[in-house]
């Protein structure tokens, strides 16, 4: 089997399970360099990491960059992505910068892998929020073709990085302990609270954030259907890892729960987790570690013509970031692409 040089382009906690990822998918790596600002040795599970400074001469001879950009971070895709990709290197950004740039595909492997066959270098990984969702839904689309998608999010902490994570985690001691609650992440208090704003607020869309803004750009890519009404509340909450999402579906065409469930026990990339009777439906904790996206309580929505609701739940930093990025190379390589 033919070895690829890789290289992680940022250590925090994206990067972080990239390493972890392509070392227990066992990707075909020849050598693996990480990149960062600064150069230092990291500890992964107890293994010491050499880091090197990212600069673009770091990417000659790289098969693949994997760039662990954090959602709404203007980094080092924005510096380096191109460059990477002048020295023959396959560019994988877990950042927002191109998403919408008409030169970069934006790919979920399990739903539109042939968007890589026009792939000019750089390939972007979709927000977390919408590869989540997508999941599921695209089964469904497929067979009854959405119409309308209401979605409402409840996102882990771990989505902005590990210093939001300490910060809950650092409050809820606080709390128990009886001392002032300290925030320096987010504007008000996290811990047994709920924050109603994932990003900043979009001047050209009154009253939505860039986070409820991208869920739907970006589904309209994935799906190639501009025509999908979709409308969405995306909500911090404080849970460490993994993203919940509950779903309101509007299809053109009849399709029942049972429908649904046969569909979706079948989709790769979803596992379906729905027995009310016996409180079996998806949650963060159960997804998180997990390659699939949790699916349940999916039932009629008979609020519309044509409506399903369902909840789903995926690991934000696993099948919404790490996970994703490598499934694109594996898919590349299965595809004779790379």
């Amino acid at each position: 089997m033919k070895k690829y040089n890789v290289c992680v382009v940022g250590i925090g906690a994206v990067g972080t399970e990239m390493v972890r990822l392509l070392r227990s998918r066992s990707f075909p790596v020849n050598q693996m360099v990480i990149l960062a600002r600064s150069e230092r040795q990291e500890l992964i599970d107890g293994q010491p990491y050499q880091v090197k400074v990212a600069a673009p001469e770091a990417f000659e001879g790289m098969d693949f960059a994997f760039f662990a950009g954090t959602e709404g971070s203007k980094g080092a895709s924005k510096t380096l992505g191109w460059e990477a990709v002048q020295r023959g290197c396959v560019a994988i950004d877990n950042g927002d910068d191109f998403r919408m740039d008409p030169r970069v595909p934006l790919v979920v492997p399990e739903i539109n892998p042939e968007a890589l066959k026009s792939h000019q270098g750089f390939i972007s990984n979709p927000n977390c929020s919408t590869a989540i969702a997508l999941m599921p839904l695209a089964p469904l689309h497929k067979e009854a073709k959405i119409r309308r998608i209401v979605a409402c999010t409840y996102q882990a902490v771990s989505g902005t990085g590990s210093a939001a994570v300490k910060e809950l985690q650092d409050q809820v001691k606080a709390w128990a302990e009886g001392r002032e609650l300290k925030r320096e992440v987010y504007p008000v208090q996290i811990a047994f609270n709920v924050i109603a704003q994932i990003g900043s607020a979009k001047d050209d869309e009154p009253g939505s954030t860039t986070e409820e803004v991208k869920l739907r750009r970006e589904t309209h890519k994935i799906l190639g259907d501009s025509s999908i009404r979709v409308a969405s509340t995306c909500v911090r909450v404080p849970v460490i890892n993994g993203h919940s999402e509950a779903l309101h579906v509007e299809f053109e065409n009849p399709i029942t729960p049972e429908r649904a469930r046969e569909l979706l026990e079948k989709a790769p990339g979803v596992r379906v987790v729905d027995d009310l009777k016996k409180s079996l439906f998806p949650t963060p904790i159960e997804c998180s570690g997990k390659a699939e996206v949790l699916v349940g309580r999916i039932r009629k929505d008979s609020s519309v013509e044509n409506g399903l609701a369902l909840f789903a739940a995926g690991d934000n930093l696993w099948k919404g970031a790490a996970l994703n990025a490598i499934q694109i190379a594996e898919k590349m390589i299965e595809m004779g692409l790379k």
